[in-house]
């Protein structure tokens, strides 16, 4: 296996049968929430057309020849470059941060180009080998002759909104950690504690998002989602505690990372998996922001669906204004692929610390592992 070191070029035929399918594969360390993407590219280093963004939410393209799967802490690309049009002469292969962070602040990034099993290529790359980058092209794919590779390792301070200007592609609106505009023909709908409505089933299949809003100044609210799979598995995603995770292991649920800035809310985004039941919801109110309800200071969770937007606020005048934790409901994944919210409305115990948690399928507060003081 031979070592790759930044700014290195050679034929890719030297290492691999590059007649047959081949891998390449990412794993990192870090803080942040990270994205992998393949930029299939023409002659003048411009996407091909938007099929050819292989990533998360578009997991092949139209032919096969690349192909995307989520693996532990990282993802997988599989490429056939006889099965490429002739029009995609480069791939590009990226990493992004949605939300908060830097390449710099990761410990490592593991870059694997592999062949029935055995790895012919190795990168490996440090945080302190970057400073403000938010977005990295770490390696690409180009046709001369015959095929080479490249190793750039280098990155965009304006993270994949830079990447896409370059190559002439169009950010989807909300993939930063700013909250997004609502639609102005939007349909809103409020709902209170027992009601529900379905999801639509937007454009494209897009992710849907959660923001955590509230109408009082200097306030610090922690957007959380308990993830609740068919087999029992429950995994807590979130930006505050040691055992949370910023994104699920098959990347149906994200999180955009802890937000303390004044205007900024915290977002999750979420698409339908097979493996999911369910999706609670709820905010943790920080110390910092003292006594006082939920209702009092306007907390809010607003689910984005395309032009459909629900909203659940918190109603109860009678909340104890030493409970911490607010669990505004839960989102159900039925077998359809479709989605339903269900509003809870459910507080936690005065001066509890412990998350929510499920019993029998239910969403019970107070039962969860302690979490950390903030």
């Amino acid at each position: 296996m031979l070592n790759m070191q930044r700014g290195m070029r050679d034929s890719l035929e030297k290492y691999i049968d590059i007649r047959s399918s081949f891998q390449v594969s990412f794993r990192i360390q870090g803080p942040s929430v990270y994205d992998f993407t393949c930029f299939g590219l023409d002659s003048g280093d411009k996407l091909s057309d938007d099929r050819y963004m292989i990533f998360y939410n578009q997991c092949s393209s139209p032919e096969g020849a690349i192909r995307y799967e989520e693996v532990p802490q990282g993802a997988r690309f599989s490429a056939n470059l006889l099965q490429l049009p002739a029009r995609v002469e480069k791939m590009a292969f990226t990493v992004s941060i949605d939300g908060a962070g830097t390449m710099g602040q990761m410990t490592s990034l593991v870059a694997e180009v592999s062949q029935n099993g055995k790895a012919a290529l190795s990168l490996n790359l440090a945080g302190r080998e970057f400073q403000e980058e938010k977005a990295i092209i770490v390696v690409e794919f180009y046709r001369k002759g015959t095929w080479r590779f490249k190793v750039t390792a280098s990155g965009y301070n304006g993270g994949l909104s830079s990447l896409l200007k370059d190559y002439g592609g169009e950010e989807i609106q909300g993939t930063e950690s700013q909250p997004i505009q609502v639609p102005q023909k939007a349909e809103k709908i409020s709902l209170k504690k027992g009601e529900k409505v379905s999801l639509s089933k937007n454009e494209g299949n897009k992710p849907i998002r959660i923001e955590n809003g509230w109408e009082a100044d200097g306030k610090d609210y922690d957007l959380k989602a308990l993830v609740r799979y068919h087999s029992g598995e429950l995994v807590y995603v979130g930006a505050a505690n040691a055992d949370e995770v910023l994104r699920t292991p098959e990347g149906a649920v994200c999180h955009g990372g802890d937000i303390k800035e004044p205007g900024e809310l915290e977002h999750i985004t979420i698409s339908w998996h097979p493996s999911i039941a369910s999706v609670a919801l709820s905010s943790y109110s920080a110390l910092e922001n003292g006594t006082g309800s939920f209702q009092e200071y306007g907390v809010f969770v607003r689910i984005i669906n395309g032009n459909q937007v629900v909203e659940i606020p918190a109603r109860d005048t009678s909340a104890d204004s030493n409970s911490y934790t607010l669990c505004f409901g839960e989102i159900l994944f039925h077998a359809d692929k479709s989605m339903e919210v269900v509003a809870l409305e459910m507080y936690s115990a005065p001066d509890s610390e412990n998350r929510i948690g499920y019993r029998n399928g239910k969403v019970v507060m107070d039962i969860g592992p302690v979490g950390q003081e903030k």
